[in-house]
């Protein structure tokens, strides 16, 4: 009996230490994030500005309105002049730089609250959150109350897939009224959109498809290999995701161009449809197999440290392994990659709405930079800076309403932009370095844009990390 107590109390006392181990993480990892709170920053409270002596890249067309002022007034655009003052609130001075709207990265995993640091780091205030949990509800919560500065943030609910679709990561859905119910619920509960995911049945999808009609939530559709492929263009659907899922779904991973342009004319049949094509992180996938040394790449120590100690290595493995049965492996890869870029021109040229998307936050693909690749590959696919600088503003407007105020330098719009050296429409690296970014019109400088970098290198949160994904699979699971 006295083994057995004292064993118990061993016992108590290891969970002691264990908890109080999370709570001291958790409260580390909160004390850490003061970089961002508003509240500890007095001039975030400032939403009234006069930017002065800028170069307007408004994206309303491919042109620059040359010496320009902008008034934002209570976090929008007031006023745009040559002329403009507005005694008694602070300027600043562009310098001849140029202003152009922020941009949105429409497809991302977020972590932690450091990667929306490093989105506005590198000229994003917006981001669409495509895997939603528990954590990011509250995330959206203290954005929204003027806590934490970020980008705007929206959420899909988790991922919805059919019972037979295996991974942790996605909700598997068993019946028509759990699909139902599932959606109402993440509707009542706050996130902003539904994400369908590979694996749904048709009869799940349909449910799905009339469950949003009815609470009004917009879909973003990672297509599902148990419908045909253009069974996704449906008006409840606002982007498809994922230029790979063309060759390994609509066309049965040939290289088919023939089949590509029969998917193009499905698109251009259906212009509200948008493609979010996330080039970059299949890319990745051929420098897995091509760089031997990947996983120590400098870009890698940005990636939240849960996801660069699981999914980055389980990655690594999963292609190393495959390359060891194929030879050729790393060179179909690309192959595919160059596919991916013919059918990203054929999009554009066919007047498709083609939005800008990574997939950051999963692999070996980090938040924030991630966003000036996705763009260069638009650009060698045939695309001009201009068009290429569209599918980051403009174009993701035209998609949710929660958009529809942002991706253009106009009156009346949010004053979310990014004062940068050079012009974007000649130079787009200029974007990789802002002397400046508003979002909702408080003012972040190049200064703090590079606090933001440099705290979000190799932070230590592994541990509420870690619980934070618990709790998902507690909740959402």
């Amino acid at each position: 009996m006295k083994r057995v107590k004292k064993v118990s109390w061993i016992a108590f006392g290891l969970l002691q230490v264990v908890l109080l181990t999370l709570l001291a993480a958790i409260l580390l990892e909160q004390r850490s994030l003061s970089y961002l709170k508003i509240t500890e920053h007095a001039a975030w409270q400032q939403r009234d500005y006069l930017i002065k002596n800028v170069q307007i890249v408004p994206m309303t067309s491919d042109t620059v309105v040359t010496d320009q002022r902008v008034l934002v007034r209570e976090g929008q655009i007031a006023a745009i002049a040559p002329d403009l003052e507005a005694p008694g609130i602070p300027v600043i001075d562009g310098e001849q730089g140029y202003l152009m709207p922020g941009m949105t990265d429409m497809h991302v995993h977020v972590w932690d609250a450091q990667e929306l640091g490093l989105y506005l780091a590198n000229g994003i205030t917006s981001v669409r959150n495509l895997w939603g949990q528990p954590m990011h509800l509250r995330l959206k919560e203290s954005i929204s109350q003027g806590e934490l500065l970020a980008p705007d943030f929206y959420t899909s609910g988790p991922k919805l897939t059919g019972s037979d679709y295996a991974g942790d990561d996605n909700l598997q859905l068993v019946s028509v009224a759990q699909a139902r119910e599932k959606v109402a619920s993440y509707k009542a509960r706050g996130y902003d959109f539904i994400k369908t995911y590979n694996g749904l049945t048709p009869e799940l999808f349909e449910a799905i498809l009339e469950e949003c009609r009815l609470q009004e939530l917009d879909i973003a559709a990672h297509p599902s290999a148990a419908l045909p492929y253009a069974a996704h263009l449906r008006e409840e659907i606002v982007s498809v995701e994922h230029t790979e899922d063309i060759v390994q779904q609509a066309l049965n991973y040939q290289l088919d161009t023939a089949g590509l342009d029969r998917v193009v004319a499905d698109y251009a049949s259906f212009p509200s449809a948008a493609h979010c094509p996330t080039l970059v992180v299949y890319f990745n996938i051929y420098r897995l197999l091509t760089e031997a040394r990947i996983l120590e790449a400098p870009e890698l120590n940005f990636m939240n440290p849960l996801i660069r100690m699981v999914d980055s290595e389980a990655q690594y493995q999963r292609w190393a392994g495959a390359a060891t049965g194929d030879s050729l492996l790393a060179g179909k890869i690309l192959a595919q990659h160059r596919f991916h870029l013919l059918a990203v021109r054929k999009l554009q040229e066919a007047g498709v709405n083609l939005v800008a998307g990574t997939d950051a936050g999963i692999g070996i693909t980090p938040a924030g930079v991630s966003m000036h690749q996705e763009l260069a590959f638009y650009r060698e696919a045939g695309l001009s800076a201009f068009e290429a600088l569209q599918t980051a503003t403009v174009n993701p407007a035209k998609t949710h309403d929660f958009l529809a105020n942002t991706g253009t330098v106009e009156v009346g719009k949010k004053a979310n932009l990014v004062l940068v050296e050079g012009n974007p429409l000649k130079d787009p690296n200029t974007l990789r370095k802002p002397l400046g970014v508003w979002v909702g019109g408080r003012h972040i400088s190049r200064e703090q844009l590079e606090g933001f970098t440099d705290r979000a290198r190799n932070r230590k949160n592994l541990l509420p990390s870690v619980l934070r994904y618990g709790e998902y699979l507690l909740r959402e699971r």
